[in-house]
Formats: structure tokens, sequence, C-alpha cells
């Protein structure tokens, strides 16, 4: 029992020492931390050198890691932002969700998947990642452009659009047939779960904040401390009536995190919250999670799936750059600008690691389907700032580069 607990805690410290180098490394040259933790997993893991494995207590903390993660997404949602959204971010989140679905979905039936295994392509597919964007155009100092305004909101609007029909697909694949009665009770259990959540998180939870900041006024004993641990469990209690729901715990963090952001906590307590959510999550728990992921790849889908892996790979541009460039076309963009904001929603980073990751896990798709997802997701972020600077320049050669502020143009 003692040999196993410390070869556990030997594989949780190689797992966090190659996650920590190779994060960093990948950051050092402009690319999300979780590729490099990614890319640890798989070269040290069983698909290389094989000098790492899978053990329970990578598990449960992997489970713990990409839960943390999607509360913390959650944070980084602003509910009132997001309803103010103009049209233009809306009309373009739309067009790069429902093109990559659909041609997903196709695919998945064509290659002769299940019909639970094509939705959850599609979903893959629909995916985009609102951090690496956000990274990605402080880098190139384009945050107060046009393309950029549309760009993050539409990728937000995205995000909550594809983890809204994750919870419907995950909801239909629960059910595993198309019985009219059950699929009707799982959607009202669904229903019942926003319902629950959106009762919580407008009318209890601004009370709850209020009565903390009361106590620690009057007596001094609530600290930060007593707010980050009710935030925990504020978020355990929506993971908790997501599965009751039949739905998976991440629907429910994702729900508790923009809830939490909305409250109107004091800006102190708040802060200090989203600092250590921020830590646990992105310091601890994901880099495990995603080292993890690289366990479960496998190379050989470069011989015996290429094929396959290709004519994915050319979906998921197509219908991540066709999509947002056509529903761009009514827009006040230009067709260029429409182009460039394609390029931008096409990195699907870290929330199609994690759909892929969770169909794994129920074993809607097997180890092949998901190196060939986790490949496009790594391959389609890697190529947002090179494709995004391309079309960059290109906008300024055109002199179509609008800045949102007049006094940046001026200044350019």
């Amino acid at each position: 029992m003692v040999e196993t607990v410390s070869i556990d805690i030997l594989s949780l410290l190689l797992v966090l020492s190659v996650a920590w180098v190779f994060g960093a490394i990948a950051e050092r040259v402009g690319y999300p931390t979780m590729m490099g933790e990614l890319f640890a997993g798989i070269a040290f893991g069983p698909a290389l050198f094989g000098l790492l494995r899978p053990s329970e207590l990578l598990s449960v903390l992997s489970e713990l890691g990409v839960f943390l993660l999607m509360v913390y997404v959650g944070m980084e949602v602003d509910l009132r932002e997001l309803f103010e959204l103009g049209p233009q971010s809306l009309l373009i989140a739309f067009g790069a969700f429902v093109i990559p679905f659909g041609l997903g979905y196709v695919a998945g039936i064509w290659l002769g998947v299940s019909v639970g295994a094509a939705l959850f392509i599609g979903l893959a597919m629909a995916a985009t990642s609102l951090a690496t964007k956000s990274r990605i155009l402080a880098d190139l100092e384009l945050l107060d452009t046009r393309i950029a305004n549309v760009l993050l909101g539409g990728a937000l609007a995205s995000d909550v659009g594809v983890l809204i029909a994750f919870a419907g697909v995950d909801s239909y694949v629960t059910v595993g047939s198309l019985d009219p009665a059950e699929i009707a009770m799982i959607l009202l259990q669904a229903i019942g779960f926003f319902a629950v959540t959106l009762l919580i998180g407008y009318q209890f939870l601004p009370i709850a904040w209020r009565s903390i900041e009361r106590q620690r006024e009057r007596y001094g004993f609530v600290d930060r401390t007593t707010a980050f641990t009710f935030a925990l469990l504020v978020s355990l209690l929506f993971a908790h009536l997501a599965t009751l729901a039949d739905l998976h715990m991440i629907i429910g963090g994702f729900v508790a995190g923009m809830f939490l952001r909305q409250a109107d906590v004091e800006t102190g307590l708040y802060e200090h919250m989203h600092t250590v959510m921020y830590d646990l999550a992105m310091g601890l728990f994901a880099p495990i999670f995603f080292v993890t992921v690289g366990f479960e790849i496998t190379f050989s889908v470069f011989s015996d799936s290429i094929a396959v892996l290709a004519g994915l790979v050319v979906i998921a541009f197509v219908g991540k750059i066709v999509g947002s460039w056509l529903f761009s076309v009514p827009t006040s963009l230009t067709s260029r600008e429409g182009l460039v904001v394609g390029f931008g929603m096409n990195g699907r980073g870290t929330v199609e690691i994690i759909i892929a990751q969770v169909a794994f896990e129920a074993g809607i798709i097997d180890a092949e389907l998901l190196s060939i997802l986790v490949f496009i997701a790594v391959f389609t972020t890697a190529l947002v700032p090179v494709t995004v600077t391309w079309g960059v320049r290109l906008l300024e050669a055109r002199g179509e580069l609008v800045y949102v502020d007049s006094a940046a143009a001026a200044e350019d």
C-alpha cells in the first residue's frame, strides 16, 4: 500500500514537472501552455518513451482539473456582455457553429460511426477557444481593432453555444435511442437544471454574498479564503445538480463560473477568488488533465487512418473559416475582414479536447478518433497565430484594418 502511494506521488511529481517545463517552452514560442502539456503527455507517455503511465490518482486529479478549468472558463464569460453583443458577433458565432457542426456530423455518419459519436465529432468541429484568441490578439496588439471586437464576441458566444449544445448531445447519448418519451424526460431534466441554476444564481447567490460581506464587516472572521471556499461549494453544488439531470459535471461547473462572476461580489473578494481559481486550475489540475489526455494519443492514426485524419482536418478548416466568413457577409465587415475573423475562430484549443475526452471516457468514441480530434485541436490552434498575422498584414496593405478608437487609428 505504501509502495503504491509512493509510486503515485512520484508519477504526480513527474507529470507536473514535464507539464511545467513543456508548458513554459510552448508559451515562450507564442503558443498556449496546454499545447506544451499535451506534447509532454504524448512524448513521455505510452505513445513514445513510456516513462509515465495512467494511474487512479492521476485520473481523479484529471477529472477535478477539467471541472475547475470549466469553472474558470465560466468566470471569464460576462453574461451582461453576452446579452449586449452586437448582431455581427452573434451572426458570425452562429455561422461558426452551424456549418462546422453540420459538416462534422455528416462526416461522422459517412465514416460509419454511431449517431452519438457523429454528434460529438460535430461538436468538436464547432468548438473554439476564447482564451487562445485573447492571447494572440493581445500579442499582435490588435485588441482595439474591429476584427478583434467581433472575433472575441463571436468566440464568447460560440463557447457558450457549444457547451449548451454539448448538454443536449450528452443528454441524447445518455438516452441511447430515439424513444420520444425518454428524450422528452431528458429534455425536461435539462430544462429543470437550467431553471434551478438560474433561480440560485440570480436569487440566492447575491443574498448569500451580501451575508458573507456583512459577516466580514461586523465580525471580521470571514476572510478571502472563506469566500473562495463558498465559491467552490457553489461550483460543486451546480456540478451535482448537473449530474442529477443526467448532464456532465462540467456543464454545472461552467454555469457556476458564470454566476460567480455576476454575483456583484466585493472587488477584493472576487479578485482573490478569481486568482485562486486560476492558479488551481491552470497551475495544478488542468496540466494534469492535458498531460493525461496525451497518454491516450496513438500515432497509429498516421498510418492506419491518415485519410480520415486529413479529411477531418479539411472539414475543420473549411467549416469554421467558411462558416465565419459566409455569415460575416451581411454585416458591415469587409470580405477580407470576415476571412481574418474566420482564421481566428478556427483555433479549437481547450474546448475541443475536453469534448473529445468526455466522449472517449463515456465509450462513445475510441482511442483512434480521440487521437484524431486532439491532433485537429492542436493543429488548428497552432496555425491561428500564423494565419491571423498573414490576414492582418493583408488588411493593412489594403487599408482595411479598422480601429474602434479613432485616436488609435490616427496614431497608426
